[in-house]
């Protein structure tokens, strides 16, 4: 399976004061479909839409990188960008 790599995003998890470093769209996929610890919103679902999209090579995977900082931000979840 091919890697869609992108800059590190630094993500809280369901664990309080548990953090993840997502570095691919295969990664941000994985957190938006088993991860996601509260209820998902419309920038969660264009979210996930947009890592199939990326994993299929019909979008930009920087593209998917920031379609999943959105959502995370739109659920108020702690995120860093870059390292």
């Amino acid at each position: 399976m091919q890697r869609h790599s992108f800059e590190s995003v630094t993500i809280e998890t369901k664990k309080v004061g548990l953090y993840r470093n997502i570095t691919s769209v295969e990664e941000a996929a994985e957190f938006l479909v088993y991860d996601w610890p509260i209820e998902k919103g419309p920038l969660q679902l264009q979210a996930r839409i947009d890592c199939l999209d990326a994993m299929e090579n019909a979008l930009d995977a920087e593209q998917a990188r920031a379609s999943f900082i959105a959502a995370v931000k739109e659920a108020g979840i702690f995120v860093r960008e870059g390292r």
